[in-house]
């Protein structure tokens, strides 16, 4: 095989390997100008200049667009957690949060804002978001659990902080939010810790 071969065969490489990224960004444009639900995967291919079989070889549904592969993202979390020395529940969980937040670096700020107004212009995508939101809690429950954690006290846990980081995230993606991730899941999880101990005390 002869150099130029060679060149032409690693050209078709980044090609591929680059048409997920393509795709994906003439979806998001796409769905900004012409709204989420009016955009047919052929308009997606179209705009690329693949096919629809091309598409679908990276994404289940136009709907799959807006998620990243749910494996990676809770790696993040459950990485995090298999690692941590804490003793407690919520301590782990809290480490777990802190595994979480580093998917969401400062020059993602923009790109997240987009992606939520996408997903809140269309049930179908709440609905999914809603999901993704509930196989993470799982997730969390099954490595809280795999630490020696009661399965129902795994769950409590792992639900709060899953509704804690959530609750993060939307004052992090909020237009004239300048606070980062990590200052804003710190805030809501000192509150979270302060709203027990007030029970706590009341009781």
């Amino acid at each position: 095989m002869s150099d130029d071969d060679m060149g032409s065969m690693g050209g078709m490489a980044r090609w591929a390997a680059d048409s997920e990224g393509r795709l994906r960004q003439a979806a998001i444009d796409l769905f900004i100008e012409h709204g989420f639900d009016d955009v047919t995967v052929g308009e997606i291919a179209q705009a690329v200049g693949v096919t629809e079989r091309t598409f679908f070889r990276y994404f289940a549904d136009k709907r799959e667009v807006l998620f990243v592969d749910q494996d990676v993202y809770h790696a993040h979390f459950v990485d995090a957690l298999a690692v941590s020395e804490a003793l407690t529940p919520m301590a782990l969980i809290e480490d777990a949060l802190g595994g979480g937040a580093e998917f969401f670096p400062e020059e993602r700020r923009p790109q997240s804002r987009i992606r939520q107004k996408i997903i809140d212009s269309s049930p179908a995508l709440l609905e999914r978001e809603s999901l993704k939101r509930a196989s993470l809690t799982q997730a969390l429950t099954a490595a809280l659990t795999s630490r020696g954690i009661a399965p129902l006290t795994a769950a409590l846990a792992a639900q709060s902080g899953v509704s804690v980081f959530y609750i993060a995230f939307v004052a992090w993606i909020a237009e004239g939010e300048t606070r980062t991730f990590v200052e804003l899941l710190a805030t809501a999880t000192r509150e979270l810790k302060n709203l027990f101990a007030r029970d706590t005390a009341g009781g």
